[in-house]
């Protein structure tokens, strides 16, 4: 089976109407080229506000079902599209998570997945806003395939990649919001942003998968003003089951990637390299301690 996949890139703002629109007409023209699954960025409804610590943030949550799964939803449905969402998710009273969320092309709620890995690092204050994820490493079930979905954080962890790989997922997803500190050496930015996509090709490698990653772009400033703020490093990028860039976006351009997948492809590449044959079940229990004895 052959899939178009369609990435998109794009920076965002506090005016969420505008960034909302701009994302809608950038689906519009990925499905105009052929796209039948499309895939946002981390938070993509505005800015990434985990700069800082702010409680009037907090106020940027919505319920799920809410505003962004009815107006995505009818997009979705208007299209014939199964869109990929990511929202900071209102679960109750105080009680807050960053979700991805999968539309069918019906634009009904095919699943969620809520981030499970939070950081909690300079300009990246998520354990302030969001809690962690419960609903476990479990693909999505759509009409265009199992969708192994996670956010951003996780793609550091091959422990997820391989959790949705062997629960059936066709591919792997990750919506990011990632950058550098402008303020750092350039040699340093560049290891940073290397080891991120080196990090998700080694996940397509071990699992056989495709993997698709897609982050935001531009710069925006930390709104209290204490440090540079983060230039988001774009580099959205498609890989196939053996590490090989099918498609791979600019570092500064708002860009609508489209990309054609092999989902078949998994096959013949596990046949060939059966790493799920030789894996050595019997001896990975040291694994779920926090460290070695």
């Amino acid at each position: 089976m052959r899939l178009k996949v369609a990435l998109i890139q794009q920076s965002c703002s506090e005016n969420r109407t505008e960034t909302v629109a701009k994302t809608i007409g950038m689906i519009r023209e990925a499905v105009s080229k052929g796209a039948k699954l499309v895939c946002l960025q981390e938070l993509h409804t505005g800015v990434y506000f985990c700069q800082a610590e702010d409680v009037n943030r907090f106020d940027m949550a919505e319920p799920i079902p809410g505003p962004s799964t009815d107006e995505f939803g009818a997009v979705a449905k208007e299209l014939g599209v199964v869109i990929v969402l990511s929202l900071f998710e209102k679960r109750a009273a105080g009680l807050y998570h960053n979700t991805a969320v999968v539309l069918e092309k019906d634009g009904s709620i095919a699943g969620t997945y809520r981030k499970m890995h939070i950081p909690d690092d300079p300009a990246f204050y998520e354990k302030f806003y969001f809690t962690p994820g419960d609903l476990g490493f479990k693909p999505i079930k759509t009409s265009v395939g199992n969708l192994g979905i996670l956010v951003c954080w996780d793609q550091w962890y091959p422990e997820g990649a391989r959790i949705m790989a062997m629960n059936g997922a066709d591919m792997l997803i990750y919506p990011t919001a990632i950058g550098y500190n402008p303020d750092d050496e350039k040699d340093e930015q560049i290891r940073q942003r290397d080891a991120w996509i080196i990090s998700q090709r080694a996940h397509a490698v071990a699992n056989g998968l495709n993997v698709i990653s897609i982050n935001r772009v531009g710069h925006e400033p930390d709104f209290s003003g204490v440090c540079s703020g983060i230039k988001f490093w774009g580099n959205s990028f498609v890989a196939g089951p053996q590490g090989e860039f099918l498609a791979h976006a600019s570092e500064e351009n708002e860009e609508i990637v489209v990309c054609e997948i092999d989902l078949e492809r998994s096959e013949n590449v596990r046949r060939w390299w059966p790493f799920f044959r030789d894996r050595r079940i019997d001896a990975y229990g040291e694994i779920l301690n926090r460290w070695g004895r």
